[in-house]
């Protein structure tokens, strides 16, 4: 039988393994943490964008066709893509719960902001400048915008971006329209497609588009461009596409935003630095989702009027806001917060370029 004394040291170098094999796993766990000071790995993701089959979201087309989005995002996130008409129905799927990270114009993400009280998205970047304008059919015989008043008129969806265009445009002339069908001029909210067939049977006068419908309206259904938006906005700039996503998705995966920016920027600056090579690839990424490739002089001339950017332009933003309240279309002007732009200025701040403000609008 062991001795008192034995079992005392029997016992004593068992409580030392414990202790030494304790203090090696905490040391293992803080090992695979983010110890270096880098975001720790968030593990497999799955990633649920949704944009359009537009110009105004080529940057969104390349980055999904071309694989900037996936090979940024990594093999452990799962990328789901899937297109909308316009913002609003996209804007639906995130209340639905069924997008983390939407390409859309300021509209509706102005809308989802101030319909969730500010809870629900964030602007984290912007992707195009430009690309709208208001048509007439030149057999109408509209040459200026008193003009309008009493015709029947389109946009995409009520309450998108070139919606609010149109009846901001109509109310500073003095024509009102209210968001329930009623006033001086009638709206009819259906898509593009749709818009351009009732444009060749003469069933509507005008339409306030976004390209690459303005060009083929132009081309296609002897259209004129009454109003290039261009002209109503210091410079001539003004957020045609945003890239927002869910703020539970933001808080849950940044690494994961990150990484989909770093997509995000791979395109926009493939598409500046090669726009032939560009316009063949959203042409190819426009037969794969509608089943039909643009005319390449439609292309060439529609691609003139954009501007593909990161800067969200936030100042133009609240204007836009503005008009969209004015509109009936919104509960509040209130845009502050609804900007969050730590992750793309930390990206480009990593490679040497310049960063972009919020205008006092959210993080920076």
């Amino acid at each position: 039988m062991p001795t008192p004394a034995r079992l005392r040291r029997v016992l004593l170098v068992l409580l030392a393994a414990v202790a030494t094999g304790g203090l090696a796993a905490c040391g293992g766990a803080q090992a695979t943490g983010s110890g270096s000071g880098s975001p720790a790995p968030e593990g497999p993701v799955t990633l649920r964008l949704g944009y359009f089959p537009n110009l105004t979201h080529a940057v969104a087309m390349v980055g999904v066709e071309k694989g900037y989005l996936t090979q940024a995002l990594g093999s452990t996130v799962t990328l789901k893509t899937q297109t909308f008409n316009a913002g609003p129905a996209a804007v639906e799927a995130i209340f639905g719960g069924a997008l983390d990270i939407a390409y859309v114009g300021p509209n509706p993400a102005i809308n989802a902001y101030s319909k969730s009280k500010g809870s629900l998205v964030r602007i984290v970047a912007g992707a195009a400048s430009g690309g709208a304008a208001l048509v007439v059919r030149k057999a109408a015989g509209i040459t200026s915008a008193e003009q309008l008043r009493g015709r029947k008129l389109a946009s995409p969806q009520l309450g998108n971006t070139q919606d609010v265009a149109l009846r901001s445009y109509l109310a500073a002339h003095g024509i009102h329209v209210d968001a329930q069908g009623g006033g001086d001029a009638t709206i009819t909210s259906t898509d593009n497609a749709t818009i351009l067939q009732l444009f060749k049977a003469g069933s509507i006068d005008a339409a306030w588009m976004p390209e690459p419908w303005v060009t083929r309206l132009v081309s296609e259904a002897a259209g004129a461009v009454l109003v290039d938006e261009r002209s109503l906005w210091p410079n001539g700039q003004f957020p045609t596409t945003e890239v927002l996503v869910t703020t539970q998705f933001l808080n849950a995966h940044p690494l994961t935003v990150q990484h989909f920016l770093e997509g995000h920027l791979a395109s926009l600056q493939w598409l500046q630095a090669n726009p032939a090579a560009g316009q063949s690839a959203v042409n190819d990424a426009l037969l794969k989702l509608t089943q039909k490739k643009l005319d390449t002089t439609e292309l060439a001339t529609a691609w003139q009027n954009l501007q593909f950017t990161l800067d969200p332009l936030p100042a133009a933003l609240a204007k836009q806001a503005a008009a969209a309240h004015d509109a009936g279309l919104v509960a509040s002007t209130d845009l502050h917060g609804i900007m969050d732009l730590r992750i793309l200025n930390s990206v480009l701040r990593s490679k040497g370029l310049a960063t972009f403000s919020s205008g006092g609008y959210g993080s920076q």
